[in-house]
């Protein structure tokens, strides 16, 4: 009997251990402290003056644009799409990539003429984008799987005021001799744009 009471205190008071370990280590989780000792890590702190606004609006594209610009183009209601590369893929097609801002001051929805009359199952999608070869005088339409869904951005409904989304579209590569194409997606400038690859 002796030998039975005794597991159950150690078994209780190991127990006992581990709850105050835990509650040890949350404690110290926290770190909303600065205990004066340099930071771990070599990146510097960001230096945030009061009321500056630390932190991005909810919805917008927190990440750095990319840098290069091959072409932009205006479209309705302040809308602007900006083209970052047009590049030929092994596959033997090209992937066109870029941002669309809404530089309006209200949200924008998106138009159903951008996914095309053709891939009508594509809703919210830059489907009815077009690449158009001048010197071989052929356009080229958005790549599609088995089912009849494009390769390209899909479910854009709604971008808000000063909102950017990322957008991306492959098309079946022209020629080699071509190193210049024009892209169209509907109610926008048509940009031209140096292939790459």
């Amino acid at each position: 009997m002796s030998i039975r009471r005794t597991g159950q205190v150690r078994g209780g008071a190991a127990v006992a251990v581990a709850a105050v370990l835990a509650f040890t280590l949350a404690g110290c989780g926290g770190g909303g402290g600065d205990d004066g000792k340099p930071k771990a890590s070599g990146q510097p702190s960001p230096s945030v003056s009061p009321g500056s606004g630390s932190q991005p609006a909810p919805g917008v594209n927190k990440s750095t644009a990319p840098t290069e610009i091959l072409a932009t183009s205006n479209g309705a209601a302040g809308i602007v799409l900006t083209i970052n590369s047009a590049v030929r893929e092994s596959g033997g097609f090209i992937t066109i990539s870029g941002q669309i801002k809404n530089g309006g001051s209200e949200a924008f929805v998106q138009l159903a003429t951008w996914r095309g009359e053709e891939l009508k199952a594509n809703d919210g999608s830059v489907a009815g984008a077009t690449l158009v070869d001048k010197v071989g005088k052929k356009r080229y339409y958005v790549l599609r799987d088995t089912e009849s869904r494009c390769l390209c951005t899909t479910g854009i409904t709604r971008i808000g005021a000063g909102e950017s989304i990322p957008f991306f579209a492959q098309f079946p590569a022209p020629p080699t001799s071509t190193t210049e194409v024009d892209f169209n997606l509907p109610t926008f400038a048509t940009a031209t744009i140096k292939l790459s690859g």
